[in-house]
C-alpha cells in the first residue's frame, strides 16, 4: 500500500510539462528544474550502484542497499530524466537520524545536488529526530564545507572508521541539532 501511495505522491509533485518543454525547447527550462528528489525504489539500484562505484574506492555492494530497504531506512534519489544523479540514505529512530550514505555522481558534483539531498533528509528527519549525525572522511573537504554550511558541527573522531588504500582512515563525526 505504501508503495502505491509513494507512486501517487511522486506523480503529483512531478511536472511532466517541464520535461516535455525541455526536449522540444531545450533553452526554455533550467536544468535544475528537471532534477527531482524522490524516494528510491529497487528499480533505481542499477543507477545508484553505478554512481556508488564511480565515487568510492570501497563502494557498498548491492546487498547493503537491499538491506537498507529491508530496514525501511529513508532512501532517496535525485534524478534527471530517469538518470540517477545522486542518492542518500538515513536511519531515523529513537529521536536520532544518522546519514549512512550520501553520494553524487562525480560528473554532476558542484551543482547543488548534494545540498538538495541533505536538505531533504533534514526535513524528513524534522519532527522525528532531535539530532542528525554523520561521519565524513577528513580528506573530503568539499563535503565538510557543505555540512558546516548547513549547520553541522564536529563532535568527535572515529578512529580507523573507513577502509583506505593503506589501511584505515579516521572519520570526523558531525551533528546537527534540529529545533
Amino acid at each position: 500500500m505504501q508503495a502505491l501511495l509513494d507512486k501517487i505522491k511522486n506523480w503529483l509533485v512531478y511536472d511532466a510539462d517541464r520535461e516535455f518543454y525541455a526536449k522540444i525547447f531545450p533553452d526554455s527550462v533550467d536544468r535544475k528544474d528537471l532534477m527531482r528528489i524522490r524516494r528510491m525504489t529497487l528499480s533505481d539500484l542499477p543507477g545508484v550502484i553505478t554512481v556508488e562505484r564511480k565515487s568510492y574506492e570501497f563502494p557498498w555492494g548491492e546487498d547493503i542497499f537491499r538491506d537498507c530497504f529491508r530496514a525501511r531506512y529513508e532512501c532517496w534519489v535525485c534524478e534527471e530524466q530517469d538518470k540517477v544523479l545522486g542518492y542518500c540514505i538515513a536511519s531515523i529512530a529513537v529521536g536520532e537520524a544518522h546519514v549512512l550514505n550520501i553520494c553524487v555522481d562525480p560528473a554532476e558534483q558542484g551543482q547543488g545536488i548534494g545540498r538538495k539531498l541533505l536538505e531533504n533528509l533534514i526535513e524528513t528527519a524534522r519532527g522525528r529526530a532531535e539530532t542528525v549525525f554523520l561521519e565524513v572522511r577528513p580528506s573530503n573537504t568539499v563535503a565538510i564545507a557543505l555540512y558546516e554550511n548547513l549547520g553541522f558541527n564536529e563532535i568527535g573522531i572515529r578512529k580507523d572508521y573507513y577502509p583506505a588504500e593503506n589501511g584505515r582512515e579516521d572519520a570526523l563525526m558531525l551533528a546537527l541539532e534540529l529545533f
